[in-house]
């Protein structure tokens, strides 16, 4: 059956204005209630992982090439001219294709889950950064209080890779929502604690990361279960987060019993 796709030129097509708010406002996903994803690695992410995009959108001239996995998958075919695609684009060099999905339905907190909290993390390529190490490193749920980038924000997906679509994300949470968690909550320090590689580490566990400056907040470091803190040998007074994140994440990950979730 031949594919029915929509050729649009205008700037001013509602379509494309909604496709500009989705591609350059960090929040807009969640007025819209979807996503767009930019470029063949993500889009290609999401189809493994059996997302159907409700709209794939190609720039004219990738069009005639487009591989029919990327199109076979969508609801519905935008072709918009080169220009357009690139004035809507986030990218430095814009790709040349996207998909808009629908934003996934809001997960319910797991309480035994492996966990990471993100306690006002701004930065959107950290963000994203400790997304794809929680999914590298066998978290499954992100939990996202109050004053932390929006998860779905379009620099928080390209720094992600993909890692979004194999994880449960909860964002907007208050630090009293943690009560919820029944696994130990850990925190890292620059100066307290026992150094992370000597500290026998509990699995599931929550793995709590803070604001870029400030660190973690008091109210998430009450309910913290363990401090650790990362050896730094060079004298740097301390990591960016999700540097550190990687390295937590990676430590709980080689110590749970039989780490079947990195033995494949």
């Amino acid at each position: 059956m031949k594919t029915v796709s929509t050729h649009i030129q205008s700037r001013d097509n509602a379509f494309v204005k909604e496709l500009r708010r989705l591609a350059q406002d960090t929040t807009a996903y969640r007025k819209q209630g979807r996503v767009w994803l930019e470029g063949d690695h993500l889009c290609r992410a999401a189809l493994v992982r059996g997302l159907q995009p409700a709209i794939a959108v190609f720039s004219e001239s990738f069009w005639p090439l487009a591989p029919a996995e990327y199109v076979e998958g969508a609801i519905k075919i935008i072709v918009l001219a080169d220009a357009l695609f690139a004035d809507i684009s986030g990218l430095e060099s814009p790709a040349a294709m996207g998909y808009i999905i629908d934003l996934p339905s809001a997960a319910v907190l797991s309480a035994t889950a492996a966990t990471v909290v993100l306690d006002r993390v701004q930065d959107a390529g950290n963000v994203g950064s400790i997304l794809r190490s929680a999914a590298a490193f066998g978290f499954r749920q992100v939990l996202a209080l109050k004053g932390t980038a929006a998860l779905w924000a379009p620099k928080v997906l390209r720094a992600g890779m993909g890692a979004h679509f194999g994880l449960q994300l909860i964002e907007s949470l208050e630090p009293q929502a943690l009560a919820a968690l029944n696994i130990p909550l850990i925190v890292t320090s620059s100066h307290h604690g026992a150094l992370v590689q000597q500290q026998p580490l509990p699995w599931p566990c929550a793995w709590a990361l803070g604001h870029e400056g400030q660190g973690v907040g008091p109210a998430v470091a009450a309910r913290a279960a363990l401090s650790v803190r990362i050896g730094q040998p060079g004298g740097e007074e301390s990591l960016n987060v999700a540097a550190a994140a990687a390295i937590c994440l990676h430590a709980s990950a080689i110590s749970a019993p039989a780490a079947p979730h990195l033995a494949r």
